[in-house]
């Protein structure tokens, strides 16, 4: 069967190998007593009934996390879900949304899907948002929704408030800020809608349980908007969309706020020692407020380097074709032991260039 037309399949690099560091996932399960209260609860569960529709005890729990109402909260089936019920319910034919490449490519990719024109604009040299590059972008095409990830994936840095408060003055409609490694970040937009900034009531933050919660198999995302946003996603989303042991999954997890820290803390520590590292060795590499570091060798080709990583166990992300991206390699932060491993790994493909 053929592939419909303009659809492209969008996958990770797959290889079997020891040390996989390449889709930024969690490198430690999540706790154990997590692990029991969720069997404890699945055990009571009634299989034979449709889950909440609303999720209304996890957007409570969220909500209280977040210091916010339960209806500013939309769950969904990881962040991307969160993101194509809002390109459902805002984009569609006739509409143009607004991102800064290199991104996120699903920000693009979903909005396709939906039939929604992108408008793009290019980020600097290094990587950050050229405010004059935005306001041109948007003046001229007025998107329905101006995308914005901090920390970027795949190059790393957040936005400072005062440029997601620009993007936000200069937008007409939604400000999306994708915050799915927010919680490594030092910053995040939650605190401009807590301060209620002019055109707050536009400024939508998602999230998701992938990273830092270690749920990435649960598949659990949100977000934090105004009740408007909520509710426009509610009618996009279809029926009893997200099942009744992701959303316990969730709610429990919540009550692990302690361990999750622990864990941040762990892999932002990790984090310093790879770019330390890094700085000793033929790379050019950037700044990093998540849990994975951009890096391009400049003593040999990115796409050979990759391979040799690889036949050496170790998998770590092949951004090399991608435009803006050339000859650049992405590697998730993982434990100490993994990332030892890698490190050795690169000196080696490198020919120990220190």
């Amino acid at each position: 069967m053929s592939r419909p037309r303009g659809v492209v399949p969008v996958r990770p690099d797959l290889a079997e190998v020891e040390v996989r560091l390449n889709t930024n996932e969690s490198p430690l399960p999540p706790p154990e007593e997590w692990r029991a209260e969720l069997q404890a609860e699945i055990a009571t569960l009634p299989f034979n009934r449709y889950p909440d529709r609303k999720a209304t005890a996890l957007r409570n729990a969220l909500g209280q996390a977040h210091d916010v109402g339960a209806d500013e909260v939309f769950c969904a089936n990881g962040s991307n879900e969160v993101l194509q019920c809002l390109l459902l319910a805002y984009g569609g034919a006739g509409r143009n949304v607004a991102l800064f490449e290199p991104t996120y490519a699903l920000h693009r990719h979903i909005a396709e899907l939906t039939a929604t024109e992108v408008v793009a604009g290019w980020r600097t040299a290094d990587f950050r948002l050229d405010l004059d590059v935005v306001d041109d972008v948007v003046d001229r095409h007025q998107p329905v929704i101006t995308f914005l990830c901090s920390p970027n994936n795949p190059t790393g840095m957040s936005e400072q408030p005062e440029v997601v408060r620009h993007v936000l003055d200069r937008s007409p409609g939604l400000v999306v800020v994708d915050e799915a490694y927010g919680q490594f970040a030092p910053r995040s937009a939650l605190q401009l809608r807590a301060d209620e900034v002019p055109g707050a009531d536009r400024l939508v933050v998602v999230r998701t349980f992938s990273k830092t919660w270690s749920m990435a198999a649960c598949r659990l995302g949100y977000l934090v908007a105004s009740p408007e946003v909520v509710a426009a996603c509610e009618l996009a989303a279809l029926p009893y969309h997200l099942d009744a042991i992701t959303q316990a999954a969730g709610r429990l997890a919540l009550h692990h706020d302690k361990e999750m820290q622990a864990r941040v803390a762990m892999l932002v520590e990790e984090r310093g020692r790879l770019q330390a590292a890094l700085a000793e060795l033929p790379v050019e590499s950037w700044p990093s407020d998540a849990n994975f570091i951009l890096f391009r060798p400049t003593s040999r080709d990115g796409a050979a380097l990759w391979r040799d990583l690889v036949e050496q166990s170790v998998l770590i992300r092949d951004c090399t074709a991608w435009p803006g991206l050339e000859g650049c390699l992405r590697v998730t932060v993982g434990t100490a032991a993994e990332n030892e491993r890698f490190l050795t790994a690169l000196e080696q493909s490198l020919g120990d260039g220190r």
